[in-house]
């Protein structure tokens, strides 16, 4: 196959507008044989934000080709070629406009474009922007925004392309081929033809990829893998002379390495803390270097007492830091072998057994974004070892499906499903078990308490890190929330309509066994059902309805809609509270008898019916019952208010009113908890964070804790100052000239003062910026007029909630492309 990867420079993206540059890049058997490129005379006045995209000007393209030239050269190129170019869609209307203008026929050949592709094929890619990618894989890209340059990037990203599908295995091509074969357009084509080329040329490769049920699948069953902590480490070395050997492995790794007098402070009361059985508190400045200051004691107790240590995080990034940058740094420096395991909440990893069932189904929502990540998963698994959602980067509504595919408690088989050896969970389980330290974050710590310490290993040494946020996860997970989707979401699952969701689903495996008597009556109950889901829907959106009025008008006048709440005391009941409590009793008992027919109908079909699609699918229906019968209970205890030791509260927005409404109830002190989980009943809890302390005092957070109760030999509080110094190595700037922000009028002015402020420091410093909002909606007004401002000097703008409302995502695209802000 031959390729012409094509780039166009414009004066913008009307239908008015024209070509002002072109770049065509030949690509032949693996290899670019030609370049062609030109300046294009518009015979209009290009806009100057184009020229400061561009740097071409009216002066550039006044001697240049015209456009009917232009395409008399190029012409030749596009005969018997596939046209491939970077958000194709842009560059081929272009493309047939030219064409016409020069009187040829429009160009009615293939046409492939490298963004779809990049996201099938590079599924762990943190962005498919040309200029992301170009600079992650190292792609010489000199002139963003100029046709010849664009277009060999463009070449460069092909080829990898192709290098990537002949790379992978006939099974894989095979499973993408059936899973875009509804579509007859040319990436299909493509697939396809890729396919049948390697159906040609070999049959399985058994040497380099492993199948299962399949698929193609990167990990062995676990528990194959060997631990390096299932033998026993001697070591006759001190925790001092260890450290020492350390500090000059480090010097040696880091010829720069410097000791810190607060980082070797910490490690020491960490050591001391561990070894004497005390908790310990420890507020420790920015670039103290926290993590090696209690990973290293960890490492050295864990390894010599043979004891787990479990550290916590508030934050996914922070786990991610651990696991890619400390924990492989300290395998290089420790003297002595280790595991440690990152164990997330269970919704992160992929279930194997509902991924194939929605593949062999062809079970998709919305089809044609839903089977775009259906196709990178196939391509992520062949790839994977953690099966984690961290790994993937979604576009539009991939979070969507692997929500529908993502482990859960409730619609686990364990040990009956096929999957169970490869399951990405239970390995990481199984890991844990095995590793010295087991890495988990403080929702997942809590979790394990509710669960009867069933999720984590048993441990008896914790050490918390952002500890700040400690007390109000506490809050968080040994209270009550209930969102108004929730429960919405857990009906939609069961029933979307009259073809997807859990019961329709059910309903058409049944029909594969008519000649069975009971099939059909099981249909019929079925079909009995939907009325009931609906009701249910229709209830509680009137319960939620009337719910929302009991909260406050919202008194702010502005466009910014301030999150409204409203206590609940059960002294001061608001006046429609009886005819509320009327609503959830029908709620309640609308839901009882939708659960008692469901679990009947799904007892008696798995007890005559023995198939596994089928039990796959009452599996997953088990699953979202549990989930209604949570719901309806949490609901219930808000309106009894059952638990008198909490504070309930409802908040609510004034945008999406009855929508967004959330029931909460909060203890009002988690302290005895915390004391009776874990300050009691563990040897040493360590406590670390930048921001303990209260005018220079631990005296709150330790009430707020329950560390104040505590025998005082048993705690310990200490303060780190941060080594930076702040005078000389911070400037602190604070703008006069802002306008103030008082009304509308105000505002744009603000956000047009703010924009030109931003872009003339992150030009400055060529990005490498951080700018922080306490408004959302000022963060999105401010984002497209930035990104607009900041593209000729070729910096990146990120926005938290419009790029992606992952941190430690967007962190990865910030790392990955230091020009941005």
């Amino acid at each position: 196959m031959n390729f012409a990867v094509l780039d166009f420079e414009t004066t913008g993206d009307q239908s008015s507008d024209q070509i002002i540059e072109v770049g065509l890049v030949i690509v032949k058997n693996g290899e670019i044989t030609e370049v062609f490129s030109s300046l294009v005379n518009p015979e209009m006045e290009i806009p100057s934000f184009i020229t400061r995209l561009t740097g071409i000007t009216d002066e550039m393209v006044a001697a240049a080709p015209s456009i009917e030239q232009i395409a008399e050269k190029i012409a030749p190129y596009l005969q018997d070629t596939i046209i491939v170019a970077h958000n194709a869609q842009f560059d081929i209307k272009f493309l047939q406009k030219m064409l016409s203008a020069a009187g040829f026929l429009p160009f009615s050949g293939r046409v492939l474009d490298t963004v779809k592709f990049l996201q099938l094929l590079f599924p762990t890619l943190s962005s498919v922007k040309l200029s992301v990618v170009s600079s992650i894989w190292g792609i010489a890209h000199e002139a963003p925004h100029r046709a010849e340059s664009d277009a060999l990037a463009t070449a460069d990203i092909w080829l990898r392309c192709l290098e990537r599908m002949n790379s992978f295995p006939l099974l894989l091509l095979q499973r993408l081929s059936n899973l875009f074969e509804d579509y007859a357009d040319d990436f299909f084509w493509f697939i396809q033809e890729m396919r049948q080329k390697k159906e040609n040329q070999t049959g399985l490769d058994l040497e380099n990829s492993r199948y299962f049920r399949q698929f193609v699948i990167n990990v062995n069953d676990w528990g194959e893998e060997k631990s390096q902590s299932e033998q026993k480490v001697i070591i006759n070395e001190t925790f001092t002379s260890t450290l020492e050997s350390m500090k000059n492995s480090f010097q040696q790794v880091f010829p720069g390495y410097v000791d810190r007098a607060s980082q070797n402070e910490m490690i020491n009361e960490v050591w001391s803390a561990l070894q004497e059985h005390h908790h310990l508190l420890v507020e420790a400045g920015t670039g103290t270097g926290k993590s090696l200051g209690y990973l290293i004691p960890a490492l050295f107790y864990s390894v010599t007492e043979n004891q787990k240590i479990v550290i916590s995080t508030h934050t996914i990034n922070l786990q991610e830091q651990l696991r890619e940058r400390d924990i492989p740094l300290l395998q290089q420096v420790f003297p002595y072998p280790f595991q440690a395991s990152i164990l997330k909440g269970r919704n992160h990893y992929l279930c194997l057994r509902k991924f194939e069932h929605k593949i062999n189904n062809n079970d998709y929502d919305n089809s044609a974004e839903h089977r775009l990540t259906a196709g990178q998963m196939l391509v992520w698994l062949s790839e994977t070892k953690h099966g984690e959602d961290e790994e993937l980067h979604f576009r539009h509504r991939g979070k969507e499906f692997w929500q529908s595919v993502a482990s859960d408690t409730d619609s686990c088989l364990n040990r009956a499903c096929p999957w169970f050896k490869k399951c990405f969970y239970h390995r990481i389980k199984y890991q844990a078990n095995q590793s010295d330290i087991v890495i988990t974050n403080h929702s997942l710590l809590f979790t394990d308490i509710q669960a009867d310490n069933r999720l984590l290993p048993s441990y008896q040494q914790l050490i918390v890190d952002e500890a700040h946020h400690f007390e109000d996860v506490a809050s968080k997970h040994l209270g009550i929330e209930v969102h108004y989707s929730a429960i919405v979401n857990t009906l939609i699952w069961l029933m979307k309509d009259s073809k997807n969701g859990h019961l329709p689903m059910l309903r058409h495996r049944l029909h594969q066994f008519d000649e069975n008597e009971r099939a059909m009556e099981w249909m019929q109950q079925i079909d009995a059902l939907y009325p009931k889901i609906i009701m249910i829907k229709e209830t509680w959106d009137e319960f939620c309805q009337q719910l929302y009025d009991v909260l406050p008008e919202n008194i702010h006048d502005d466009s910014e809609k301030a999150q409204q709440v409203q206590r609940i005391k059960s002294e001061a009941l608001p006046t429609e509270w009886d005819q509320l409590l009327v609503l959830e009793d029908n709620f309640y008992i609308q839901c009882t008898e939708l659960i008692k027919i469901m679990e009947k109908l799904a007892s008696q079909i798995s007890a005559e019916l023995d198939d596994f699609s089928l039990l796959s699918t009452l599996t997953d229906l088990s699953g979202s019952i549990k989930e209604l019968h949570s719901f309806r209970d949490r609901v219930r205890s808000f309106m009894k208010q059952s638990e008198q030791t909490n504070v309930y509260w409802l908040e609510g927005n004034a945008t999406y009113r009855s929508k967004s409404l959330l029931m909460v109830s909060s203890p009002i002190d988690v302290s005895p908890m915390l004391r009776q989980y874990f300050f009691e009943t563990k040897n040493s809890v360590i406590l670390t964070s930048a921001t303990l302390s209260v005018k220079k005092s631990f005296q709150y957070v330790m009430e707020q804790l329950g560390l104040d109760r505590m025998e005082p030999e048993k705690v310990k509080a200490i303060q780190l100052e941060s080594p930076f110094n702040y005078r000389d190595q911070a400037l602190v700037c604070i703008p006069k000239d802002f306008p103030s922000v008082k009304n509308a009028s105000s505002n744009q002015q603000f956000v047009h003062s703010l924009v030109n402020s931003i872009k003339e420091v992150a030009t400055a410093t060529h990005g490498r910026m951080m700018v922080l909002f306490t408004s959302n909606k000022m963060l999105k007004q401010v984002y497209p007029l930035l990104k607009n401002e900041l593209i000729p000097a070729s910096i990146q703008v990120l926005g938290q909630g419009v790029d992606s409302s992952n941190r430690s995502k967007l962190v990865t695209l910030f790392q990955q492309h230091p020009a941005s802000v």
